[in-house]
């Protein structure tokens, strides 16, 4: 078979001990990196609170008390109370979890359906022309607002927003990874493969697409964060997840009645949207400035 002609494993180990050599010092840059732990820091945080609710709840965020609402942040409300008389801590971060939830899912969907796009344009050139006008089509329209038109026909709910959403984010996606697999292409091990009789899909699978993971994985950071950001505006315009179920969109949403009596019914979701996103952005441009070889010099 070709793929085990002597020239394609030489080829192919040559790359594999090229990447492992790099690991050690790949992952010592980003320990060293401030903005990377400061990224990573907030978000392990956010995550634990997402993965945890259950056992640091004070009550069930659900849970109605409508003598004490409006209730200021005190003792043994940290957060204070809305206007239902729900804490708004423990809905906080009950919303951490599934708002972080929607992010990642798209991103997921987004990073899969887009590197398959992406990799199939940039290395197969008749699908190049089709697949790009497509996603240029998808482009012309404003992010936002294709995602509103996409959740609010399908109608309200988390799956929904993760649809819109990924629809809105993969052609962004595919374009990075096209123009990437596109200088892959060109590079001499590709073409040493490619004469030695490899077939596409195999030169795909083992050698474009492990060097194209690393301007993905940097633009998947940004994605997760501009997906939440999108799901609070989502939620906050009413085509999100359906309350009474907790999200910081639409705790937001249901503060925003109130914000000369409680405006930190806003505040506190507000805030934890921008911290999440800080952090996702932040652990973006540590990664982009390790993985990516013109700025490598600058903090090496």
């Amino acid at each position: 078979m070709t793929s085990a002609s002597p020239e394609n494993q030489m080829n192919h180990a040559g790359v594999s001990q090229g990447l492992q050599a790099r690991a050690p010092s790949l992952w010592k840059k980003l320990l060293s990196h401030r903005l990377f732990m400061t990224g990573a820091t907030l978000l392990f945080f956010m995550l634990l609170l997402a993965l945890f609710a259950d056992l640091i709840e004070l009550r069930p965020p659900e849970k109605m008390q409508v003598r004490l609402r409006f209730k200021a942040p005190d003792f043994p409300y940290p957060l204070g109370t809305d206007n239902y008389g729900r804490d708004i801590y423990s809905r906080l971060i009950h919303g951490a979890r599934l708002s972080l939830a929607i992010g990642f899912a798209v991103a997921l969907v987004t990073g899969i359906f887009g590197t398959l796009i992406g990799v199939s344009a940039g290395y197969f050139r008749k699908l190049d022309g089709p697949l790009m006008r497509l996603m240029d089509a998808l482009m012309a329209f404003p992010a936002i607002l294709l995602a509103i038109a996409i959740a609010a026909a399908l109608g309200p709910s988390a799956l929904n927003a993760v649809i819109a959403l990924s629809v809105v984010y993969t052609p962004r996606t595919a374009r990075i990874v096209r123009s990437t697999v596109l200088v892959v292409r060109e590079t001499d091990y590709v073409q040493a493969a490619k004469s030695c009789g490899a077939r596409d899909l195999w030169i795909v699978w083992r050698h474009v697409l492990p060097n194209s993971l690393a301007p993905l994985i940097v633009q998947l950071t940004f994605i997760f964060a501009y997906a939440i950001l999108a799901e609070a505006i989502l939620s906050f315009l009413g085509v999100g997840p359906p309350p009474p179920t907790p999200t910081w969109g639409n705790m937001i949403a249901e503060g925003k009645d109130y914000l000369r009596e409680a405006s930190y019914i806003c505040f506190f979701p507000g805030l934890a949207v921008a911290l999440t996103c800080l952090s996702l952005n932040l652990l973006g441009d540590g990664l982009r400035d390790v993985l990516d070889p013109r700025l490598r010099v600058q903090i090496g």
